[in-house]
């Protein structure tokens, strides 16, 4: 029997280029398509900005986003090549939108994490596909 592709998306990140947001968010809601969850599909696509936005302003190098989708739900990893590790911080005080995005990947995401590797991170998020 013939096994079936994994939906999966894999994009290359321009060293600071934040045009790479608005495509990432794209490139995912078309993968989520095939994922059958609109729910979690606005979620998926918060998260996947915040790690992206993240990887393209605290660093100052490339960055890989790769999203899968499979029967257990969707992971998204968006690597770099700076070892020096995501902080979470309170937000600033003001209404300042930074500080924010560890928040919200917490606070939303099923499962998430930081793993590193030889050269550099990834940052990382699941959302499970029976959670609603």
């Amino acid at each position: 029997m013939e096994r079936q592709a994994v939906p999966q998306l894999r994009r290359r990140l321009g060293r600071a280029d934040l045009r790479a947001v608005p495509e990432a968010r794209r490139a995912l809601r078309e993968l989520l398509r095939h994922w059958g969850k609109p729910e979690r599909s606005e979620i998926a696509e918060l998260l996947t900005s915040e790690l992206v936005t993240n990887a393209l302003v605290h660093t100052d190098d490339d960055a890989e986003l790769t999203a899968t989708v499979s029967e257990r739900g969707l992971r998204v990893e968006v690597r770099d090549r700076v070892a020096r590790l995501p902080r979470q911080r309170a937000p600033e005080p003001d209404e300042s939108t930074h500080g924010r995005g560890l928040v919200l990947v917490q606070s939303l995401a099923d499962a998430w994490g930081v793993r590193s590797h030889d050269v550099g991170k990834s940052v990382w998020f699941e959302l499970g596909a029976g959670a609603a």
